[in-house]
């Protein structure tokens, strides 16, 4: 069966920066499930597996505009130390979550000089390139619970208790 959408598809996969480095990988043992076509995984790694068979193995590279989206410096701000009260032991590194117009996000602190605290609400790899490569293990239509819920049930994939 080849991935099309609502396909449920298990994969093995290495992602890598520019320079080579291992940034994530499947597991031993413990391969990927998503459901194709419902934005569970990156736009452009989805667009690059679809029509593939397992045992396919593939190598991609997928630009920041098909990942994680490009650097957007509006996303940065510099915050008093005092706007962060309740949380202790602020570093750089940390990640937080902020509440904004648009709903909650994830931003890092960046940079703390003085009492000022730089916050990043990028994605940690936008603007970078993504290597991929893939191995597709298994291919199956999805049931119409996952269907239902958007996402893949059972093993490898995410339980209801």
């Amino acid at each position: 069966m080849a991935i099309g959408t609502d396909s449920v598809v298990t994969i093995h996969y290495t992602l890598k920066d520019d320079a080579g480095a291992v940034l994530d990988q499947s597991g031993p043992g413990e391969p990927l499930a998503y459901l194709h076509g419902h934005g569970n995984i990156i736009p452009g790694l989805e667009k690059q597996l679809t029509g593939k068979n397992p045992g396919d193995e593939l190598t991609v590279t997928v630009p920041p505009a098909e990942g994680y989206g490009e650097y957007s410096k509006e996303l940065v701000q510099d915050v008093p130390r005092r706007a962060l009260r309740g949380i202790k032991d602020v570093t750089t590194g940390m990640r937080l979550h902020a509440q904004t117009a648009d709903g909650t996000r994830t931003v890092t602190v960046t940079k703390m000089i003085g009492d000022m605290v730089t916050l990043d609400g990028n994605h940690p790899l936008a603007g970078q390139s993504l290597h991929f490569e893939v191995r597709i293990e298994e291919v199956r239509p999805a049931t119409e619970e996952e269907l239902a819920h958007g996402h893949v049930h059972g093993a490898h994939g995410h339980d209801h208790h």
